[in-house]
């Protein structure tokens, strides 16, 4: 008689601990991508500012939410990693996308200072930043196709960067000719460097260049309207403005802001009979 001894299961590997910083894309959650949908479901606890938690609120009914201000980005971080370090399923909820002037950069920070362990095996902290759409791509998109070209984003916030670096990023933006990208234009307590980021940069650029302004972008106060760099000061932006200034090149037609990337340039223009053949074909 044959003794059959049945086989132990198979071991199964312990996951690492598991952090998703999760953006919800610019305007809350009508362009939430799929993955993002589908982590925010899975999450046990997740962290955020109010309003941002407030917006995904639909795909964390599983989860103990976590709510901190404006100013807690440090905190906020700090406890998110130890729960994750504890176990439990985490995420941390961004507007726009997690790594564009948001909580990507200060997790990882945070992880680096304490020397923690990055990776995907046991013991180790696996941090994923789950993308949506940002705020400069989503007002872009409203203005036409002003960044067609090569450009850059500037923080006009000097709560973390001092005022003086942000003006000679400023001058050099405008001197290397990049379309220039505004974030955090004004607040409360921050009025005047609006004013003065005209001034540097009506030293370099002619004063008929255009420039965008969109308002929320995304949300039902959105508004969106086309100015010239001298007239940005006038307008009612805030911090949930973004500014868009253009070029040498970039032009207005119809109300759109265009920076063309030298297409006509170099191909030139399809005639309309040769245009006519090739779809023919």
């Amino acid at each position: 008689m044959t003794l059959i001894i049945p086989l132990p299961p198979p071991l199964t590997a312990r996951k690492p601990f598991q952090l998703d910083i999760v953006g919800l894309g610019s305007g809350g959650i009508n362009g939430l991508t799929l993955a993002a949908q589908k982590i925010l479901n899975s999450a046990k606890i997740a962290f955020g500012y109010g309003l941002y938690l407030d917006q995904a609120q639909p795909y964390l009914k599983k989860a103990q939410i976590k709510k901190s201000g404006m100013t807690a980005e440090m905190k906020r971080a700090e406890e998110a990693i130890n729960s994750a370090l504890l176990g439990h399923r985490t995420v941390i909820v961004s507007g726009g996308d997690a790594g564009v002037y948001a909580m990507a950069g200060a997790v990882f920070e945070i992880a680096a200072a304490r020397k923690l362990t990055l990776g995907k095996t046991e013991g180790q902290l696996c941090i994923t930043v789950v993308p949506g759409v940002p705020g400069v791509v989503a007002g872009a998109a409203l203005l036409g196709a002003p960044l067609n070209h090569d450009f850059c984003l500037i923080s006009l916030s000097d709560r973390l960067t001092p005022w003086i670096v942000i003006e000679k990023r400023l001058d050099m933006a405008a001197q290397g000719d990049f379309v220039i990208v505004l974030y955090n234009p004004k607040s409360r307590n921050r009025d005047w460097q609006l004013g003065r980021v005209v001034e540097i940069l009506l030293e370099r650029l002619s004063p008929k260049t255009p420039a965008g302004i969109v308002i929320r972008a995304g949300r039902k106060e959105q508004k969106v309207f086309i100015t010239s760099l001298p007239a940005i000061p006038e307008a009612p932006v805030d911090m949930q403005t973004l500014i868009i200034i253009g070029n040498q090149s970039t032009f207005v037609y119809q109300n759109h802001l265009i920076t063309p990337r030298g297409y006509i340039q170099k191909y030139g223009l399809i005639s309309p009979q040769r245009l006519h053949r090739e779809v023919k074909k």
